[in-house]
């Protein structure tokens, strides 16, 4: 309990919040500034995500792929990394659970939907660590190599798709076999058909694996700090390109598996793309959000899925356009990343506190 409210009175977790509190009161005075009215466009927003089980079911089911996409970032950013190709491997990961899911056959559920599932983590795994690979062998910035294999990844997992999946006259593939299926079927008829899966139990249980190895075990130590300090780190005789390529694949792990509960637990097919579905992207805002702390990942994806999916609620209610959501959004993520402005608001309570405690 102890180390539960140390992490609410941190100085991190005090900027987050104070950045999230800016966030929406900016997202208030554009709306003031439209001509609409703040408090009804909030209210309709949650009410939206919070008035029913069914909406807030499929909220729940947006906040899960945020959740390891947002991990994946986090995780390689620990280690020193900028993986800003988290779509590709969510897209990879998602193509490899929908070959396993829907070209197996006869298998029980018990060992085909984990097969999968494994597929999909592998799968996303390897894709992120290439570029890990030409980062620690070939000093190729892993920025440039990740932007184009978000490319490359999109464009395979149609070519897959095309080629060995494709329903007939259908722009997607033929659905996954049931015993692929991940969905909890009696909890979603009792929240109204809302999609959920127990992809949003592995997600959970993904930022607690998160913080043990990053902050318990002798390899996270190590990716830490390489985060750090490489040349430190060679010097201390850790072996630099090995943790940069293990990071990676942890990292596109976390990736693959958000793109594998997509088609196992929510879609149950895979459509054919014209563009990137944005997921990989927005959990890097999620990251941000959160701080590259995984419990924060979870607060974060909480707070993205709560605006995405709440959004159509505003709109609907009070006629505000959705669009503003991602000024909020972006105001947030501004807010984090110039922690100087936060700091400059909440100085005056911090003065006070430390007079307090003077006297």
């Amino acid at each position: 309990m102890a180390n539960l409210l140390k992490i609410f009175t941190k100085d991190s977790f005090v900027l987050a919040l104070v950045s999230i509190i800016l966030g929406l009161l900016l997202g208030a005075v554009v709306m003031l500034i439209g001509g609409y009215d703040p408090i009804v466009a909030y209210s309709a927003l949650f009410s939206r995500v919070y008035g029913d089980s069914y909406n807030f079911g499929e909220a729940i089911r947006e906040m899960t792929p945020l959740i390891l996409t947002g991990l994946a970032f986090a995780f390689a950013a620990r280690a020193g990394l900028f993986n800003i190709g988290g779509e590709g491997q969510f897209l990879v990961g998602m193509t490899a659970a929908s070959i396993v899911g829907i070209k197996l056959h006869g298998l029980p559920a018990i060992i085909h939907a984990p097969l999968a599932i494994i597929a999909g983590a592998v799968f996303g795994g390897l894709w992120a660590a290439i570029a890990g690979y030409l980062k620690a062998k070939r000093g190729v910035n892993e920025v440039i190599t990740c932007i184009m294999m978000n490319w490359i990844g999109l464009y395979l997992a149609n070519l897959v798709i095309n080629q060995f999946a494709l329903l007939q006259g259908e722009n997607r593939s033929v659905d996954i076999q049931p015993s692929a299926s991940i969905s909890i079927e009696w909890l979603s008829q009792m929240m109204g058909n809302a999609r959920v899966h127990w992809g949003t139990v592995i997600a959970v249980l993904a930022a607690v694996f998160f913080y043990i190895f990053m902050w318990k075990t002798k390899q996270g130590y190590e990716l830490r700090a390489v985060g750090f300090n490489q040349d430190a780190s060679r010097y201390a005789g850790m072996n630099v390109n090995r943790n940069i390529v293990k990071a990676m694949f942890i990292s596109g792990v976390f990736a693959g598996l958000a793109g594998a509960f997509e088609v196992l637990g929510v879609f149950h097919y895979q459509s054919v793309m014209a563009g990137s579905p944005g997921t990989g992207f927005d959990g890097i805002a999620v990251a941000l959000i959160g701080m590259n702390n995984p419990f924060g990942v979870l607060l974060g994806s909480v707070l993205f899925g709560t605006l995405t999916y709440g959004s159509a609620g505003m709109s609907f209610s009070a006629d505000v356009p959705p669009e503003i959501i991602r000024i909020v959004i972006g105001s947030i993520i501004f807010f984090i990343a110039a922690q100087g402005i936060v700091r400059w608001v909440v100085k005056p309570l911090y003065s006070k506190r430390k007079k307090e405690k003077v006297l």
